[in-house]
């Protein structure tokens, strides 16, 4: 299947339905005017997922849901495609679709924009690939949250010792942002699960965080950081710092101190890379860091010269960071950059359609914000630090606001304002991940064929009364 490009209306090709993806269709759909250009946006999955809520859904305090933004239902004039692309080729201006049924196709476009984001970067530790969860997507924050509510069930039936200790044991794998937010949820979710088993205390849940660096959360200041150790260390968590993970096998978490910690959640959060599946797919120019080379007007290639009709933003993309403020000179992947940049993008966009120049991206980080729990939080601005409920306040309004559309803001506020109320909504829905399995365990099934028994051949008599005859002739 090919589908066919005509010069009357550009047609533009969005690889990614992430923040950038997103974010750069719906601004589009504002800047573009009526017939001035088809806008497709390839995705597998149907939604976007806003990443810095994924800590709370997984301490159940925000509905999975909630964290998500429907591609469908908030880009009209988009076409949405179920896919992957596993192919670019820019110098013919196809790209190769595989759809979640059906054959691959080839799709032709004229401007393409890559914004296919990150996964989690791993290393070659044994049993990380076969035990640990990233915290990427939605559906990981679900499951670490489900996971730890089936733990607290099946430890609160059997006696303390080494298993029990095992299944209420945490244990997360870096401290930037994303480690930390997660851990220090993850506490607070435990400390607010034990009022409901009685059989359980506080001495028996056991959280560590592994960190190689000496210190955590590099994106504030030394003396903030110091204080969230401070902080997680009064709820009972142990950081180890400059400590390496050595190996996960059958969850015994093995560390470069020597010391072992048998766990049954391991979550990794140790960094992330750029989509390899997109990058390594197709002809446009990579990186030493395995990103698109982009440029600061955030179409793809060098300093010195572009590459007509290709664009690139957000975590996959390698874009100078113009303020100076960048690791290695360019912006670092989070979702303050991916927003700023994807509606930048389309306007640069619309602007080349129309023979106007682009303008290059320009954004000052202003500060930096994390939950650390229901209620508490860390706020960072320059020399200014906000420590506390008011931080906690200023995390969940800013990410609030930073959502997109006043559907998805509304549904937040909403479960906010019911979970202040009512308090965490602690329903367990691990068994989703198997829907099945009660149905198949009292379903009828037809009785298997029974051997049905030989009936007597008609020989046999024959053949006794044969015997029975020389038996009576040699008497």
């Amino acid at each position: 299947m090919t589908s066919t490009v005509t010069t009357a209306v550009p047609k533009i090709l969005i690889v990614g339905g992430g923040y950038a993806g997103f974010y750069t269709a719906w601004k589009l759909e504002k800047e573009l005017r009526k017939g001035e250009a088809e806008v497709t946006i390839v995705d597998p999955l149907p939604y976007m997922t806003y990443q810095p809520f994924l800590p709370e859904v997984a301490a159940s305090s925000i509905e999975p849901r909630h964290a998500v933004v429907a591609l469908r239902r908030h880009l009209k004039r988009t076409t949405v495609v179920a896919a992957k692309v596993t192919g670019i080729n820019h110098a013919q201006k196809v790209a190769t679709i595989t759809p979640i049924e059906g054959e691959p196709w080839e799709q032709e476009y004229d401007q393409i924009v890559v914004t296919a984001g990150a996964v989690s970067r791993t290393f070659p530790i044994p049993g990380i690939a076969d035990n640990a969860i990233g915290l990427k997507t939605i559906e990981e924050a679900v499951a670490i949250r489900d996971r730890l509510m089936s733990n607290f069930d099946r430890a609160s039936v059997i006696p303390a010792g080494p298993e029990r200790d095992r299944l209420l044991t945490v244990v997360v794998v870096g401290g930037g942002f994303a480690g930390i937010e997660i851990f220090a949820e993850l506490r607070s979710f435990a400390s607010a699960l034990l009022k409901n088993y009685p059989q359980l205390s506080f001495d028996d849940t056991h959280f560590h965080l592994i960190e190689a660096m000496s210190r955590i959360m590099p994106e504030v200041s030394l003396k903030t950081s110091e204080w969230v150790l401070k902080d997680l260390a009064k709820r009972g968590a142990n950081v180890h710092l400059d400590t390496q993970l050595t190996s996960a096998v059958d969850g015994n978490v093995e560390l470069s101190t020597g010391e072992v910690i048998p766990t049954d959640l391991i979550i990794w959060t140790a960094g992330v890379m750029a989509n390899p599946t997109v990058v390594r797919g197709g002809d446009l120019p990579v990186e030493e860091r395995g990103r698109i080379q982009t440029r600061a007007d955030l179409r793809v290639g060098t300093e010195e010269a572009f590459v007509e009709g290709a664009w690139a933003a957000g975590d996959v993309a390698a874009v100078p960071d113009l303020s100076g403020g960048g690791v290695g000179g360019f912006c670092v992947p989070n979702a303050q950059h991916a927003v700023r940049q994807a509606k930048l993008l389309a306007k640069n966009l619309t602007a080349v359609l129309r023979g106007e120049l682009p303008k290059q991206y320009f954004h000052k980080n202003l500060g930096a914000v994390a939950g650390l729990g229901l209620y508490n939080g860390v706020f960072q601005s320059g020399k200014i630090a906000l420590k506390g409920l008011i931080a906690w306040f200023a995390h969940r309004g800013y990410h609030t606001l930073a959502m997109p559309s006043w559907e998805r803001k509304w549904r937040i506020l909403w479960g906010f304002w019911n979970n202040f109320w009512l308090g965490r909504d602690l329903v367990n829905l691990e068994t989703v991940q198997k829907p099945r399995e009660v149905f198949e365990q009292f379903a009828a099934r037809p009785r298997p064929p029974q051997p049905v028994e030989a009936a007597p051949s008609d020989k046999a008599a024959p053949e006794k009364v044969g015997a029975g005859a020389k038996t009576s002739a040699a008497s």
